[in-house]
């Protein structure tokens, strides 16, 4: 089946804008969906109702001393919601509804890089306040005497101490994952001026922003210190082949530059899916009506800001812990025999680790079966006039360094169940493009970078449409195109398709 007949198939297609080329009413995989901020909000907006009823709960629970649960108690549950139903759902209703407004008037609902964790914490307690304030006005209003106070008092106490956990929790997870270089924002400064200087630092300096520094690009007026030459990436006119070649999320335009080019690197930039930022007091008029948002300390207005699937991403997530999950878990008795196959059938370890580069240039260690002889490495330069691949590509059909049990674990893939790891950890996801070695992507021209913008696979559109292919440009094509017409629905289509191809022996 012919590319294009596969993704007509399993994706859904949308005409072109003729004004930007940008493809209308699909999901893209890299910058789409204007919603971001609002569906960010509204998994934010549910985990505070989840929060609030799991605080009624423990009410509920809590008040059982009062006599809240004997039957003849005029706050017995079934005699609060049968005698004024209305009221014990328009009370709890009105909480979750001024929590979230005071929540949202705080910004809480907002990216968390806008603000450092004491700040988030203390905006969070009084938000719960706020809210706890308005419910009491709600219930003497209303006449709510039928509401145990208590109940009202450890709703609001408990509430509070949830949503502080849950956001401290979340804030140092992703303090972890920054650490790790995951879920980070690549950036490049335009301008090694003092304003660009002192934004490096601030940014590298607090870790809470999640911003990773890549370089400076000069601009015209702006010769560089020779303590920052080496810091330089180029001139400003390449400044979006640079940010490609980065892998950068945002560029910083700390320095003054003409008008027009400014336009035109926002045009491009918006191609491209690179947010662009600058100083409030450069490019007087250009941001008028702009919003200023800070970052850490420094204000910036956006210019462009690219945009993501949230949801969808969010999903994928979720699909790939559950099926990792599952697969480690029913295919342990499996992995012990491959691991004892594999010791009785060569000398060396059970598993073979290698470096390989993830997203956005990052590197992590990949985990498989070793099918191979202890000093296969070494003993490469030997077989490289057999390689059946073109291209930066490297396969041997008949590989002499493949052992017995190597073979078997290769032509059904099992080699490869350790990644699930990979994918639990958030190196790997369970379709995407696979994760190519260092040498490989030295070999890289500007344009196949873009298969490193997403999160490697562990099965892709490449291994179940053209897996026996030698040719590069189908393998760098066959990447583009899942990346530009990914969806969940696509990722199960080819997971599904992986199990046909599995069974079916045709690895090597």
């Amino acid at each position: 089946m012919a590319t294009s007949e596969f993704l007509k198939r399993h994706s859904t297609f949308s005409p072109q804008d003729p004004q930007n080329g940008e493809t209308l009413g699909s999901v893209r995989y890299g910058h789409v969906s204007r919603g971001k901020s609002m569906i960010t909000g509204a998994l934010w907006i549910l985990g505070d109702v989840s929060i609030v009823i799991i605080a009624l709960i423990v009410a509920v629970r809590g008040w059982l001393g009062k006599g809240f649960f004997r039957p003849d108690s005029p706050y017995h549950t079934n005699a609060m919601f049968q005698s004024h139903p209305t009221s014990v759902a328009g009370a709890l209703l009105w909480f979750m509804l001024s929590l979230i407004l005071v929540s949202r008037r705080y910004h809480l609902y907002g990216p968390m890089q806008m603000r450092n964790a004491l700040h988030e914490q203390r905006l969070t307690v009084q938000a719960c306040l706020t809210a706890g304030l308005l419910l009491a006005g709600f219930l003497y209003l209303m006449h709510g005497e039928i509401i145990s106070r208590g109940i009202v008092i450890i709703t609001i106490v408990t509430t509070t101490v949830l949503l502080c956990i849950r956001r401290l929790i979340w804030r140092l997870t992703m303090y972890r994952r920054f650490e790790r270089g995951m879920e980070t924002r690549n950036i490049i400064i335009a301008g090694t001026g003092r304003v660009g200087q002192a934004l490096r630092h601030h940014l590298e300096s607090y870790r809470h922003l999640g911003y990773a520094f890549k370089g400076y690009v000069e601009v015209p007026g702006c010769d560089p210190d020779a303590a920052h030459r080496g810091d330089v990436l180029g001139s400003i006119e390449e400044i979006l082949d640079i940010a490609r070649k980065h892998f950068a999320d945002e560029i910083f335009l700390s320095a003054q530059c003409e008008t027009e080019l400014v336009k035109k690197i926002v045009s491009e930039a918006r191609e491209a899916g690179v947010d662009i930022r600058v100083v409030p007091e450069l490019y007087d008029g250009l941001a008028w009506n702009s919003p200023i948002e800070y970052i850490g300390q420094f204000p910036t207005i956006p210019l462009h800001r690219g945009h993501v699937p949230v949801l969808g991403l969010f999903l994928k997530r979720v699909l790939d812990v559950f099926l990792s999950s599952l697969a480690l878990s029913l295919l342990s008795p499996i992995i012990a025999v491959i691991a004892f196959a594999i010791r009785m059938d060569s000398p060396g370890p059970i598993f073979y680790c290698s470096d390989r580069i993830g997203k956005k240039g990052r590197v992590f260690r990949c985990i498989k079966f070793r099918t191979m002889v202890a000093d296969a490495e070494r003993r490469r330069a030997e077989i490289l006039h057999m390689n059946e691949r073109d291209g930066v590509l490297f396969k041997v059909a008949n590989d002499p360094r493949v052992t017995r049990v190597g073979r078997i674990l290769r032509k059904y893939s099992l080699d490869e169940i350790p990644q699930f790891l990979n994918v639990l950890r958030g190196d790997m996801s369970m379709v995407g493009p696979r994760p190519p070695i260092a040498s490989e992507v030295k070999n890289y021209e500007l344009s196949h970078l873009r298969r490193l913008n997403v999160m490697p696979g562990m099965t892709g559109l490449w291994q179940v449409q053209a897996r026996q292919d030698p040719s590069f440009d189908s393998y760098i094509s066959l990447d583009t195109a899942y990346i530009e017409n990914w969806s969940v629905w696509l990722d199960l289509k080819i997971l599904v398709r992986t199990l046909a191809v599995v069974a079916s022996g045709t690895g090597s």
